[in-house]
């Protein structure tokens, strides 16, 4: 007899402990679209001396969230395929991602982070990219002052067009009021696809500024993220149904991803309870097209199949 997701679930999580550790679950069998989570972040430990954080880590977690752990907690939540997003505490090592997707078994893809403006960054990401195919997208981050990307140089043209001639996709982490300064690059390199992060963050901006992040689905080839969208009974304490239900609108289940969930201390319950959280942004989506945002656009995109 068949389990439920709901059934495999809590038999699992019976044998999982803290963090998804103990034995490795059974991976359930694979039916219809995949499943697949978008946005993972993955950290060796805060006192792990193979993979440290760099000196200029604007965080660093302590408790380690590991590619072992990650792939018992998507066992047990029956998620086919994880991006792992490399964090800003690595800055541009990529040491412990590259480490990551080999310990991925052909289920973990992942996306770089170098900054434009700082010598050999071109070259060292072509490099990584040589050494490790599974990279499939560059993440540009804009939302602390002291470390904005240089809008309208040279520097950040250069940046993206090396990313373009890789074939990489763009993923940008801002700040609403940020937006303006992508959107030359956006334009000028069509046929690169932009991943927006964390649905553009819209409780970090005025509706006016998120609105403008809602018109880049003007552009064909930007797709949204569902991803780390506080709930109203959290800081700021703002309903953010009203802007990721504009967002769907304009993007449809064609242009939308979701991702995150996965932490340290996650189980299959927790996992599976994020995703759904997310999904109840987009009631109005049907079954067929909430799957596609659950794991079908990403799956294509991401060239998991």
């Amino acid at each position: 007899m068949s389990l439920t997701r709901r059934e495999f679930v809590a038999g699992t999580a019976a044998l999982l402990a803290t963090g998804c550790g103990g034995g490795a679950a059974p991976r359930p069998p694979r039916t219809g679209i995949p499943a697949v989570d978008a946005h993972v972040h993955c950290f060796a430990g805060y006192d792990n001396p193979r993979y440290p954080y760099h000196p200029d880590a604007p965080y660093k977690p302590e408790a380690a969230a590991r590619p072992d752990q990650l792939l018992r907690c998507m066992d047990g939540a029956e998620i086919d395929f994880a991006v792992v997003v490399h964090p800003e505490p690595y800055q541009d090592n990529h040491d412990y991602l590259e480490h990551c997707l080999d310990e991925g078994r052909g289920r973990l893809k992942g996306t770089c982070l170098f900054f434009a403006g700082r010598p050999g960054a071109e070259e060292q990401m072509a490099d990584l990219v040589k050494r490790a195919p599974r990279v499939a997208a560059l993440r540009i981050p804009a939302y602390a002052p002291e470390r904005m990307p240089p809008f309208g140089k040279p520097d950040l043209k250069a940046l993206w067009k090396k990313a373009a001639d890789l074939g990489l996709m763009i993923e940008l982490h801002f700040e609403p009021r940020w937006a303006p300064g992508f959107e030359p690059l956006i334009e000028e390199f069509p046929g690169t696809t932009v991943i927006i992060d964390h649905a553009g963050r819209p409780l970090q901006g005025t509706p006016e500024e998120h609105a403008r992040i809602v018109g880049w689905s003007r552009r064909r080839n930007t797709v949204v993220k569902l991803s780390e969208i506080a709930p109203r009974t959290q800081y700021p304490h703002r309903d953010a149904a009203p802007a990721v239900r504009a967002l769907a609108d304009a993007f449809g289940p064609d242009r939308m991803i979701l991702g995150g969930g996965f932490e340290s201390h996650a189980t299959p319950e927790s996992y599976v309870a994020n995703r759904e959280r997310l999904l109840g942004y987009v009631p109005h989506f049907s079954a067929a097209d909430q799957a596609k945002v659950a794991g079908g656009t990403a799956a294509t995109l991401f060239k998991f199949i």
